[in-house]
């Protein structure tokens, strides 16, 4: 078939090179020609495995293409995706403009029949404001559907290809079996529902999955008093299959582009339908917090931050990716540019990225290797779980004086980081 997605961020473009590898004519779009170039040059503005070879690759194949042009992107093209992005106002409502601006563009040249799916993350009723854009700039017929996107920053690609479920949202027989027709290949699990489960289905499946991230840290803060290992708390509820192991990461709370946005965005969906007392609220404000309480309860324990030199390894929101939207790495810097300390940081991907979510000042510096972000250092944040980080040998390179070993995603053994020197404090540990 022959695909259009208006919109080359980061679903625009690993959604684009996937529908290429499976033989779909795709052409990429987006208003910005820098963005262009960079693409056709098999360039993104992000870090993503594999997904540079893939661009590349399907270019060279002639199965995908990117341009500026709506009538030449839209014209013949089957179905349009629009992936824009959808950012949270100061209200923390799903800011649609983009979307709206996009499905503007797109009505006056669409062909008979063609299928408008809207991939951006949006909240229930958004297809008919949609609808009835489109339908005051064309008299031609056109479906529209819902599909919301569930990848994993680090692992696009492969969740791409190898997706646990696609989910269509739409309503009438021809849309529902020309898009299963293109992800037949990818997955027999092909959900079909309406519109606006499709996309209460994914702030519904965010939410869930920090509600798991903030459920674990609640009880982590327990563990921390009663002298219980939230480790071994997890290894104790994990067999349960109503429960399950996965996806419990007690920590420094959630972050990346999606869970802080979508939990927002759902809590002021939930205030819009008089709901103010909905969960999604307190879930918002227990993750925001969660951050300056730990950093105030290691202060007590360390007799301060004041004076110090502290290494943050780690400044990406996870591994695998650059980015830095809601990483951790933000709100401990934050908190600690006041207390007079020397921050030292590292990240094997992200340093490029850092100064745009940090402004620099004096006393922070960025360093290419562990062994010289942790030089001097008096305490040592192992923020996130980097391959680089988890396997460096701290033991080696131990300074000759007190040092305190921060494990903020508890990926260290206790016992052998108190037997080479450190002060250890993990999380609920």
């Amino acid at each position: 078939m022959n695909i259009t997605i208006i919109g080359t961020g980061f679903v625009g473009v690993v959604s684009a090179a996937v529908y290429a590898s499976l033989g779909n004519t795709v052409i990429g779009l987006d208003i910005d020609q820098r963005k262009i170039d960079s693409l056709k040059q098999g360039k993104v503005p992000f870090y993503e495995p594999d997904l540079e070879k893939l661009l590349l690759d399907q270019q060279a194949g002639g199965n995908l293409t990117f341009t500026t042009d709506y009538q030449t992107a839209i014209s013949d093209a089957d179905v349009i995706i629009i992936a824009v992005g959808t950012p949270s106002n100061e209200k923390g409502e799903a800011d649609l403009r983009f979307v709206f601006a996009a499905t503007e563009s797109l009505a006056p040249h669409l062909k008979e029949n063609a299928i408008v799916v809207v991939k951006s993350t949006v909240p229930p009723g958004t297809l008919t404001q949609v609808e009835s854009i489109i339908s005051k700039l064309t008299q031609t017929k056109f479906h529209l559907a819902s599909m919301p996107e569930f990848l994993r920053e680090g692992k696009a690609v492969h969740d791409t290809l190898h997706p646990d479920r696609i989910v269509i949202g739409a309503t009438d027989s021809f849309t529902f079996e020309q898009l299963e027709q293109i992800h037949r290949p990818l997955t027999d699990n092909i959900i079909k529902v309406k519109p606006e489960s499709a996309q209460m289905g994914k702030y519904a499946a965010n939410a869930y999955l920090a509600t798991r991230i903030t459920f674990i840290n609640q009880v982590a803060d327990l563990c921390e008093r009663n002298g219980a290992d939230i480790e071994e708390v997890i290894k104790v509820i994990s067999p349960d299959q109503r429960i399950g192991p996965h996806y419990w990461y007690p920590g420094f709370g959630y972050g990346g582009s999606c869970f802080p946005k979508d939990v927002n965005e759902l809590a002021a969906y939930s205030r819009l339908l008089n709901l103010e007392s909905n969960f999604f609220n307190q879930l918002s404000r227990l993750n925001t917090e969660r951050i300056p309480m730990l950093m105030d309860e290691y202060a007590e324990k360390m007799g301060g931050w004041e004076g110090k030199t502290v290494a943050i390894l780690g400044l990406s929101f996870k591994p695998h990716t650059n980015d830095m939207r809601e990483a951790p790495s933000i709100k401990v810097i934050e908190y600690l540019k006041s207390k007079d300390v020397t921050i030292k940081g590292y990240d094997p991907k992200a340093i490029p990225d850092a100064d745009y979510f940090i402004p620099p000042f004096e006393a922070l510096s960025y360093h290419q290797t562990i062994e010289k972000a942790i030089e001097n250092a008096d305490v040592i944040m192992a923020l996130i779980e980097w391959p680089e980080i988890v396997t460096f040998d701290f033991a080696q390179n131990r300074e000759n004086k007190q040092q305190w070993f921060i494990d903020a995603r508890n990926q260290f053994n206790p016992h052998q980081m108190e037997a080479a020197g450190y002060i250890y404090m993990g999380v609920g540990r």
